[in-house]
């Protein structure tokens, strides 16, 4: 990558500008000032499938999840900082007073590694942090070194602000002199923050205006949400160096998180390091090699499974679909929930990997967020509980029911298939229960997109892929006349599919039909010659609804990858794929966008929409072009190694989302695919 490429998240995490503009006068009085300087963008997550935490790339952590990692959230801002006697302190995780930073992750972990280095100062920062497997506790060992030639003495302060379950009130903060540590609580969350070494100073009850200058009173408790702690080192010699520890170590009671930060301590911050680090090494083993020979693309490889491990939820087995990070949802609304379409991507991925113990959590997690009514709706928390939602999409319940046959398929393990068959059961009667029997096709639903309702080309294709995985299923369980049923429904879909949503006129199929619109777009529509009707609604509401959807989606090569609804090679696939590509390549920068036009985040490339555009090329024998389309996401991945959701359209740097896990499995799939069509190649 280039050094543009690597550094372009920089500006968009560390830039508080964005969301500030977007709260109101009024709005803005309500969040302290650390609040609404959270970027959207962070660059590195750290956690262990309890702990999950957001960190800017000089090291501030903006966001921290226990014992779940979608809810709920309890930091503020915790910041580091340098204190030479007689002066202000100098925060080495911001990007000021001349530090400059160097950013990654370990190799083979998920450790990430920052170094902090500014000619104004003689000393520089090399800090590691990492989530210890199988503890609540986060470790962040920072190592000073002393560059110039003279002894250095100076301190090292620690400021932490936790809002605890992101709430402002209730928060209390305190010292704990027997233990020597800072403890955030309110309810039932404790946070205990120490060292291996004493601490010279500390005050509970300091807001970040006031650590300034970093002088801390002693005071041991105060219903605030924050606090500071400050170690001195004195004499460091020219080109020695020395270790702190800061461990972050969590309970439900003030005893359990302490009992934490006591086994954190009977231990070298090194040996945490280490264990923590064969963890990850051992993980990786346990998986299946990259299975193409090429260092980046193994790079990133690596980094995808790591990342996945952290998106999945230890507990209760839910996969998000990334960190949250707009938490006041003033851009969208919200990410850190699953969605079963995302994880069903995200599992096929996973039993490609070779870790298929993840996807075996899942699918018994969807057990206990399926509805009574045999559907799933749109997203979830981690419990199986609703997520916030607009309604029901009807891909969501069929990619699952699509993405059980994936995972049966992997190990064929017929216990997996009995476990399921109540859920399968259910969920395919509900999708019967869906269809028109007018059309043949589902009912008009929410779009994948979750923006429009319509009889979406996509969701059909999704729901023939549920209940084909249904049918098959029901053949294991003996249920011939059910698998008979199913397989004869999705028949139907497949030809109502080619019969009546492709437009000839466009060379494509339409997006969908029968779109629910507002007023004025269906009487500028019927006035341009579109077709369309108004339905009476209850309370004499009306709706009003349009025959077609002619946009160009990307979504519709899923018509054919992976539902198969259509074949790939079908003439219309070919047709709309290159429809596709013409229409939603963007110029300059390159990449694929969802749809023509397109105005979320301004409208940008998708990392997903672009591999999706290079699964159907595989499918169809153009590899070249599939290659083509996969270093592009390749060469757009951000400086720590994640995919993103969005490539800005203007200036190729990252503009939404990261890490989006659904981007990391488009990306293991076509891998695979990959490999799997040249070894097909090679033996013709």
């Amino acid at each position: 990558m280039s050094d543009k490429q690597k550094h372009l998240s920089t500006s968009l995490s560390e830039d508080a500008t964005v969301s500030q503009k977007i709260l109101s006068a009024d709005k803005r009085e309500s969040y302290t000032s650390l609040e609404f300087k959270k970027p959207y963008i962070v660059d590195a997550i750290i956690g262990n499938s309890k702990f999950l935490a957001a960190l800017g790339r000089t090291g501030k952590m903006y966001r921290l999840w226990w014992p779940n990692i979608d809810f709920p959230q309890h930091v503020d801002a915790v910041r580091t900082g340098l204190q030479w006697e007689g002066s202000s302190v100098s925060w080495f995780d911001e990007a000021a007073d001349g530090w400059s930073h160097e950013t990654a992750y370990i190799p083979k972990t998920n450790i990430l590694r920052i170094k902090a280095s500014s000619e104004q100062q003689p000393v520089h920062v090399e800090s590691l942090h990492l989530a210890v497997p199988g503890e609540d506790l986060l470790v962040r060992e920072y190592t000073f070194t002393n560059v110039s030639d003279q002894p250095a003495s100076f301190s090292f302060v620690l400021h932490s602000s936790f809002l605890i379950s992101e709430n402002r009130l209730y928060n209390t903060t305190m010292f704990n002199e027997t233990d020597d540590a800072l403890v955030h609580f309110r309810h039932t969350y404790y946070f205990a923050l120490s060292s291996a070494n004493v601490c010279a100073s500390y005050q509970a009850g300091l807001a970040w205006e006031d650590v300034q200058e970093g002088v801390l009173n002693g005071n041991t408790i105060d219903m605030k949400p924050d606090g500071a702690m400050k170690w001195n080192i004195d004499g460091l010699a020219a080109g020695e160096s020395v270790t702190i520890p800061v461990y972050i170590a969590a309970g439900h009671n003030e005893e359990s998180a302490l009992q934490q930060l006591r086994t954190a301590k009977s231990k070298l911050s090194s040996e945490w390091v280490a264990e923590t680090a064969r963890y990850w090494s051992n993980y990786l083993a346990a998986a299946a090699p990259c299975p193409i020979d090429d260092a980046e693309i193994s790079e990133l490889y690596d980094r995808s499974l790591l990342m996945f491990k952290l998106m999945s939820d230890e507990q209760t087995g839910s996969i998000i679909a990334a960190p949250e990070f707009d938490e006041h949802f003033s851009r969208c609304g919200g990410y850190s929930f699953c969605w079963g379409r995302d994880a069903a991507f995200i599992t096929t991925a996973l039993d490609k990997a070779g870790l298929g113990s993840l996807s075996d959590s899942f699918y018994a997690w969807t057990l206990t967020a399926q509805s009574p009514d045999g559907s799933w709706q749109q997203r979830h928390y981690h419990d199986g509980s609703l997520a916030p939602s607009w309604g029901l999409q009807i891909d969501e319940g069929s990619s699952i029911l699509w993405g059980m046959w994936q995972h049966y398929m992997e190990k064929k393990d017929s216990r997996f298939a009995e476990l399921v068959w109540p859920a399968v059961e259910k969920g395919a009667a509900f999708l019967i229960g869906f269809l028109d029997a007018g059309s043949g096709l589902p009912k008009p639903s929410i779009d994948l997109w979750e923006e429009r309702e319509a009889s979406h080309t996509y969701s059909s294709a999704a729901v023939c892929g549920g209940l084909t995985a249904a049918a098959n299923f029901a053949e294991l369980a003996g249920r011939d006349e059910l698998a008979a049923e199913w397989t004869a429904a999705a028949a139907r879909i497949s030809a109502a599919i080619t019969d009546k949503c492709w437009n000839e006129q466009a060379g494509s199929f339409y997006r969908g039909i029968n779109l629910t619109v507002n007023g004025g777009k269906y009487e500028q529509s019927l006035a341009a010659g579109a077709g369309g009707y108004a339905v009476e609604r209850n309370k004499g509401y009306k709706k009003y609804v349009l025959e077609h959807d002619p946009v160009l989606d990307i979504s519709l090569l899923g018509i054919a990858v992976p539902f198969g609804a259509v074949p790939a090679d079908h003439d219309y696939m070919r047709r709309t794929a290159d429809a596709v590509e013409q229409a939603l390549t963007v110029p300059g920068v390159g990449g694929i966008k969802r749809y023509e036009d397109d105005i979320y985040i301004g409208g940008n490339p998708w990392i997903l929409t672009t591999l999706w555009l290079a699964h159907y090329r595989i499918q169809t024998g153009s590899i070249d072009d599939a290659k083509r389309l996969l270093k592009w996401a390749m060469a757009h991945r951000t400086e720590t190694g994640l995919l993103p959701e969005q490539v800005d359209k203007n200036t190729g740097e990252t503009a939404w989302v990261v890490p989006l896990t659904w981007s990391h499995a488009m990306f293991i799939l076509t891998v695979f695919m990959l490999a799997e069509a040249e070894a097909e190649g090679a033996l013709k």
